[in-house]
């Protein structure tokens, strides 16, 4: 279980996040809505430990993650796939997934099982990932973020710009790894694509966490997509 308890976050002297808490079980997809600026990209920063806690604790399984430098935190099988890929644009696919292999010593079955899971990156291999398409590369991030076989896995905005295929694809690996039992955090703008999916929705608004409800009732309620998205 991944715990998120009462965190606050600056940057620099301007707080941005006031007492954000989330609780994600395995095998269970949160998803986190809310308008640009709300604060979302920020709280996965600061669980993979690249913002500061001001106050507040990040647990995994009841082990304080929140105290641990950021190059630890991948060591503790949590994957993630930020905001614009963020690959090494000028390496193959290929050294891609071993940098990702790397992290948590994984070997050549992690890496067949993860080609597996993404075949058409085994027909780019050579490839140089800055020369990908932009679908190819959101599969290759996520396929890095996979090389760690991770108990937690946090995607923000993993659709953005693809078209409806491989959105498909990525929401398919999403639901997987669900059955698999990994914890997954997700941030998301395209409603349509996720609601299927989570098991829970936490609105974020100004750097709270102002509702969590289960997808479910959300499907049933749209009035709140209104209330806090305005869509």
């Amino acid at each position: 279980m991944l715990e998120v308890q009462e965190i606050h976050v600056a940057y620099g002297q301007v707080n941005v996040l006031y007492g954000i808490s989330l609780s994600v079980k395995s095998g269970e997809i949160l998803c986190l809505l809310g308008r640009n600026g709300a604060g979302k990209t920020t709280i996965m920063k600061s669980i993979m430990g690249l913002l500061p806690l001001t106050s507040g604790t990040i647990t995994l399984n009841g082990t304080a993650i929140s105290t641990l430098p950021a190059h630890e935190i991948p060591r503790m099988r949590i994957g993630y796939v930020p905001q614009g890929r963020r690959l090494f644009p000028e390496l193959t696919v290929s050294e891609n997934i071993e940098v990702g292999l790397m992290t948590c010593q994984e070997d050549k079955a992690t890496r067949d099982w993860v080609l597996e899971i993404f075949p058409r990156l085994r027909e780019r291999l050579t490839q140089v990932a800055g020369t990908l398409s932009g679908g190819e590369q959101q599969m290759l991030a996520t396929a890095r973020a996979l090389c760690l076989r991770p108990q937690v896995l946090l995607l923000d905005e993993p659709t953005e710009g693809l078209q409806p295929s491989v959105i498909e694809q990525i929401r398919q690996v999403i639901v997987r790894m669900k059955q698999e039992g990994v914890v997954v955090l997700l941030v998301e703008q395209r409603v349509d694509a996720i609601l299927s999916i989570a098991d829970q929705v936490s609105f974020i608004e100004n750097g709270r966490n102002v509702e969590t409800t289960d997808a479910a009732s959300l499907r049933d309620d749209p009035d709140k997509l209104k209330r806090y998205l305005g869509v």
